[in-house]
């Protein structure tokens, strides 16, 4: 039976932290009691924007709030507040400093990087792009697929790749797109994904018949469309949806996308928070072709080091759980990730669903051309340390004596840090 379970063990993505020092819990906390329990994302309150162009305050779904000015509250329950007072009830996030992840080419800021997203300019990767990499030129791209292909012909440096939410797990199912080719992941960013109604400027959103965007933006907002009565129709990705609705002057539709993306095409924001829950992050990686200038980035060693890699084996997964487990506890080396992918090839009786594919992984240490080699069994597993430290060196060397395959997908300097796109 097919099946992929996911084991995250307590780790930043939970507790973001203003300051770039390594912060360990000492207990689970799950994502759901994360927001409440850190009182918002840094505790910092944002600057203050102008009102809308139309002077128009846009609506907030899932608010209770009590007095509101312009985007007053979203999906909150305190009372008075000024522009752009409370995000689900707590503190705006704040745009930090970005620590740079990528080593080789450009600048620290990324300037002289091209770096390739999935889907139209103003798409939430793109944004994680600028976000790691400010000076960056992005590069469009149809399909994710398309994004990878340009960083192996040379025709970007980087790409960047969600691979999981706090809202979907891993079902952005990327990882296996990862797999597939011989990047490695040289940088990671987590995003706050704030998801906005759009429409015409003049349009008001009783005149909205349609909601068009994304499927994922779609699902994440199920509960808010239904209170708006509108039928949602999907389109390849949130800022082709703007795109496609500015181009054509759909005036009976509005999509639903970020507050930066209304910017740039000069829409009206008509509500904001569709989201159906309030603590939804992304996390994005960017990856490079592989360098082969060793080490980390220089501001790594500040920032703390991560290492990603992927580990398969042909069948008794509790047991190799338990042995990766042990080689990385007996040198006392913390998890950050531990995903458990089953596709063995049986059908699923219970849903009626079919048998999965194995996973297909691309051997970048066969001799002559690289191979892609098919797995019934993966674990992926991200751990605190540099591929290079010696514990860490040592914990995969001994993986290797009982896995069939071991790839290391990548060393960068973790950043802890929950970013903002308000």
């Amino acid at each position: 039976m097919a099946y992929t379970s996911s084991l995250h063990l307590p780790k930043h993505l939970l507790f973001p932290s203003s300051r770039r020092t390594r912060h360990r819990p000492s207990s689970f906390i799950p994502v759901s009691a994360a927001a409440k329990i850190n009182g918002g994302v840094n505790g910092h309150h944002a600057p203050e924007k102008p009102a809308a162009p139309n002077g128009k305050a846009p609506q907030h779904i899932n608010g209770r709030g009590k007095k509101k000015g312009v985007n007053g509250h979203v999906n909150g329950q305190g009372g008075k507040k000024g522009v752009n007072g409370h995000v689900n009830g707590h503190t705006d996030r704040i745009h930090l400093s970005v620590s740079t992840g990528g080593g080789g080419g450009g600048r620290q800021d990324g300037s002289g990087l091209r770096v390739a997203f999935q889907g139209a300019p103003g798409a939430y990767s793109e944004f994680a792009a600028k976000t790691a990499l400010p000076g960056c030129e992005t590069v469009p791209c149809r399909a994710f697929a398309d994004a990878l292909a340009a960083v192996e012909r040379g025709a970007a440096d980087r790409a960047v790749l969600p691979v999981e939410s706090t809202m979907e797990g891993t079902a952005l199912r990327n990882y296996d797109l990862l797999l597939r080719h011989g990047l490695v992941v040289v940088q990671e960013i987590n995003l706050f994904v704030h998801y906005c109604l759009l429409a015409m400027p003049g349009v008001r959103a009783a005149e909205v018949r349609r909601v068009i965007s994304h499927p994922m933006a779609l699902a994440h907002c199920g509960r808010a469309l239904a209170r708006l009565g509108v039928d949602p129709e999907p389109v390849e990705d949130t800022a082709g949806a703007v795109e496609m609705l500015r181009s054509n002057r759909m005036l009976d539709t509005a999509a639903i996308a970020s507050t930066r993306a209304a910017d740039l095409y000069g829409l009206d924001v008509l509500a904001h928070g569709l989201q159906d829950e309030s603590w939804n992050v992304t996390r994005f990686l960017l990856l490079s072709r592989p360098s082969p200038v060793a080490g980390l980035p220089v501001d790594a060693a500040a920032a703390g080091a991560k290492t990603s890699m992927v580990v398969a084996y042909r069948g008794g997964s509790m047991m190799m759980v338990l042995k990766v487990l042990s080689a990385f506890s007996s040198r006392n080396i913390n998890l950050t990730k531990l995903e458990v992918i089953n596709n063995d090839g049986a059908a699923a009786a219970d849903t009626g669903s079919g048998a999965r594919p194995p996973v297909m992984i691309l051997d970048t240490s066969a001799r002559g051309a690289p191979t892609l080699r098919a797995f019934p069994h993966v674990l992926y597993v991200d751990c605190e340390g540099a591929a290079h430290d010696p514990r860490v060196r040592e914990a995969i060397q001994e993986i290797e004596t009982f896995a069939v395959f071991v790839r290391v997908l990548g060393c960068y300097a973790a950043d802890t840090t929950v970013y903002d796109l308000q």
